[in-house]
């Protein structure tokens, strides 16, 4: 009977292990991967306005968020403001670390092209992402040409077009006459009643739950909103907590001497 438990423990204990062991290795290769990109613009495309944007990305129901950057063991809230310059807007999401420090996390950059022709693209910030991470809306357009075969066996080819948004409710809200530009009111320890943070879940499992954003969305190499990005960089928001190297990134935290000690990292795997 002994010899029963004993064994028991041990199989228990190594399972625990185990489990521990790839709980700590399930991180994803940046930071900023535990915030979708796809799934910000897919709920950016439904919304009616900014306020009922930042709402959507901040319900756990929504797989969008999975970001705690000061390390307290629940979920960022991530406060949603609106850059204007002109016909561009510059739709910018942060988050508070602490009473003074701010972090933005990505933005989404909108440009009219026409008079009833927008486009946009959301990029993660550098200290969070990938250089240059960018995502933008998906289409495609079917094309009859001539098969190499001869004139008798046409091909049906697929080719990725640009998508126009302006008449999504979120573009159109922005480009009325009437909007006044949004700035979120709550900040560090101010927040909407209706806010409940959760727990962070694994990456992995964050990742999988996600899966649904990455059909209409996809990471793109080439810059298309160029104007938005320089009305945004002089306004970028960096918090001195995050630090950016060459492995992925680094968060510290400040004791009263002012010195740093690292207490979370994410590192390529």
């Amino acid at each position: 009977m002994k010899k029963s438990i004993f064994l028991l423990m041990l199989i228990l204990g190594i399972s625990t292990s185990y489990a521990q062991t790839d709980e700590k290795n399930d991180l994803p290769e940046y930071t900023g991967e535990n915030f979708s990109l796809e799934g910000a613009l897919a709920l950016f495309k439904k919304s009616n306005s900014l306020e009922e944007f930042e709402k959507l990305i901040n319900l756990e129901s929504n797989n969008v968020n999975n970001l705690d950057l000061n390390n307290d063991g629940q979920t960022d809230y991530i406060v949603v403001q609106d850059i204007q310059d002109h016909d561009t807007h510059v739709i910018v999401l942060s988050t508070f670390l602490n009473e003074k420090e701010k972090q933005d996390i990505a933005t989404i950059g909108i440009e009219k092209t026409g008079n009833e022709e927008a486009i946009l693209q959301i990029e993660g910030d550098s200290d969070l992402f990938a250089e240059n991470t960018i995502v933008e809306p998906l289409d495609v357009e079917e094309e009859l040409v001539k098969s190499k075969g001869g004139p008798n066996f046409p091909e049906i080819t697929t080719n990725r077009v640009i998508v126009n948004v302006w008449f999504w409710p979120s573009v159109r809200f922005l480009y009325s006459p009437r909007y006044t530009v949004w700035i979120s009111p709550y900040r560090w320890n101010y927040y909407p009643k209706w806010w409940k943070p959760w727990r962070p879940i694994r990456y992995s499992i964050f990742y999988k739950n996600c899966a649904s954003h990455r059909v209409y969305f996809h990471k793109t190499n080439t810059r298309r909103v160029t104007v938005a990005r320089k009305v945004y960089l002089p306004k970028r928001s960096k918090s001195t907590l995050v630090i950016r190297n060459k492995k992925g990134t680094t968060i510290v935290k400040k004791n009263n001497r002012n010195k740093t000690s690292v207490i979370k990292t994410k590192r390529r795997r």
